[in-house]
């Protein structure tokens, strides 16, 4: 028995339908279209299995799980677009203190012998500070970047 049951209503059905067929979308909102298309189980509806709408759309079934459970609890224009992210996946390495120390180094005084701070320069720097525990030069040409 299923969980999340997707039925859906005549104005729907006609969205759907027109979004799949001008094409204009991303792929992403035609391809969730033709999934929700596929497993409707209104009485207009295909009403393919799971199984069989991830075969045809070349997708896993927990995506047909998901979806269908986002169309749910949601409604229609939540299932069509890419979920978003509740958190970054990594957590930022500068904070507003260790940036503020970054940029007081790439300030400061230049590196004896040397013209001018490097990106590997900086990211030794910060590591031999102790300000993070490792960081790469694209760290810092990032973190400098959004600063200026």
């Amino acid at each position: 028995m299923k969980r999340y049951v997707v039925r859906l209503e005549s104005d729907e059905r006609l969205q759907l339908e027109q979004l799949v067929r001008v094409g204009k979308s991303s792929a992403l909102r035609i391809r969730h279209a033709n999934i929700l298309l596929a497993v409707d189980e209104s009485d207009a509806g295909a009403k393919l299995k799971d199984v069989e709408a991830a075969t045809a759309f070349g997708v896993a079934v927990r995506s047909i799980e998901s979806l269908r459970k986002r169309f749910v609890e949601e409604g229609l224009d939540v299932a069509l677009e890419r979920r978003k992210q509740v958190r970054p996946s990594v957590e930022r390495m500068f904070d507003g203190e260790k940036e503020a120390k970054l940029i007081a180094v790439a300030c400061g005084a230049r590196p004896e012998g040397r013209a001018r701070w490097t990106l590997e320069l900086l990211a030794e720097r910060v590591v031999a500070l102790k300000i993070v525990d490792r960081c790469s030069p694209q760290t810092i040409m990032r973190t400098l970047k959004k600063t200026s």
